[in-house]
């Protein structure tokens, strides 16, 4: 029987828990764990086979060189490119050459690379790389992306979330590549929609014109700062719109569980993105901010008494219709007709909302 123990290394794990790399390692591991294979992510344990690389920081080099001097292969896990290093934070642009020159001096140093997209290998293709590059999507787990009506109470009872209100959100740092002042300018011309962006504004060190954005931010615009668990996952099974318009990515993990949790998906169309999400099959693209509006637009919410009132007009005009048709027990029609919708509507559902059960709760069962 084959076995073969591998070291993971995710170098200041603190720093970048939160990141989609973070979720990556955390996704790793599992698939590790459910294939039955050993791991370890102590960085001292000599009793490994392969070495495998998730970050670029200096500390790397200590591991990389503990590998070659006990003869353990090495895979580096390509997450990071020159091109989703630019338009990020402060500086980001400036130091994005000599960033690029130290990518290609930490994968040389690998026997083999692994990237999440064929786009991401591309790129990668295009450096001064002379090593295998195989195109591995970072996954995410569906059991975890799957919210239930409780969730999805919770999310909207913390932020206040009416079931009139058309929510749009998005998750990530708040970099210029990211698009969050995409996001912003959109919100800004629909005050009609809530918008909700989750990410950590502190940790993403913003430029100059991210922090003039943050002081100027539309009144339907909610900044939860960096959330995880129950809450963020209701917010994916409540949002009517996942709204990502980031302009450079390897891959999007976040496009990933907003995939996993049903919700509808608003992408920029870059590179990125192509062939794994097509435009109208399992997402929606647009290039320009009146792109994003339109579509966002097309589904607008409708309240509850104007659904009441649509109802209303239209038992009416059945009934009339089948009066008119020579239907004789005309009261049990009408009776029946108004019951059944308005005791559900108004008294039902608002009961198996409290008790966190949906519809979509109950079609999971």
């Amino acid at each position: 029987m084959f076995y073969m123990k591998i070291k993971l290394y995710f170098g200041m794990e603190k720093a970048i828990k939160k990141s989609g790399i973070g979720r990556a390692f955390y996704h790793q591991k599992k698939a590790l764990t459910l294939n039955n294979i050993e791991f370890t992510t102590d960085k001292n344990d000599l009793d490994y086979d392969i070495l495998h690389i998730n970050t670029i920081y200096p500390d790397s080099i200590s591991m990389i060189k503990q590998a070659r001097e006990n003869n353990k292969k090495i895979i580096y896990h390509a997450h990071s490119t020159e091109e989703d290093f630019k338009n990020s934070f402060m500086f980001s642009n400036t130091f994005a050459s000599l960033y690029k020159k130290w990518l290609v001096y930490l994968y040389n140093s690998a026997d083999v690379i692994i990237t999440p997209t064929p786009y991401s290998k591309s790129l990668l293709e295009s450096y001064d790389l002379n090593k295998e590059i195989y195109s591995i999507s970072n996954g995410v787990d569906v059991a975890q992306f799957n919210p239930t009506s409780k969730q999805i109470n919770e999310f909207t009872q913390q932020f206040h979330i009416s079931e009139e209100d058309k929510l749009v959100i998005s998750v990530g740092w708040l970099f210029e590549r990211k698009g969050f002042d995409t996001f912003v300018e959109v919100a800004r011309e629909m005050p009609h929609v809530k918008f909700m962006w989750f990410g950590d504004v502190r940790l993403s060190n913003p430029t100059s014109k991210i922090k003039k954005l943050l002081k100027e931010l539309p009144k339907n615009l909610i900044l939860p700062g960096y959330v995880s668990g129950d809450i963020i996952k209701g917010a994916y099974g409540r949002a009517d719109v996942f709204f990502f318009p980031s302009r450079e990515e390897t891959e999007g993990i976040v496009v990933l569980e907003a995939l996993a949790c049903k919700t509808q998906i608003l992408l920029r169309d870059i590179p990125a993105f192509d062939p794994w999400m097509q435009d109208q099959v399992n997402c929606y693209k647009g290039k320009k901010n009146q792109d994003f509006i339109d579509y966002i637009n097309k589904d607008k919410k409708v309240s509850t008494w104007s659904k009441r009132i649509v109802l209303t007009i239209s038992i009416i005009f059945i009934t009339a219709v089948y009066i008119f048709s020579g239907y004789k027990d005309y009261i049990t029609l009408l009776n029946s007709a108004i019951f059944s919708p308005v005791f559900y509507s108004w008294l039902l559902k608002p009961i198996l909302d409290k008790l966190g059960v949906g519809y979509k709760h109950i079609d999971k069962l």
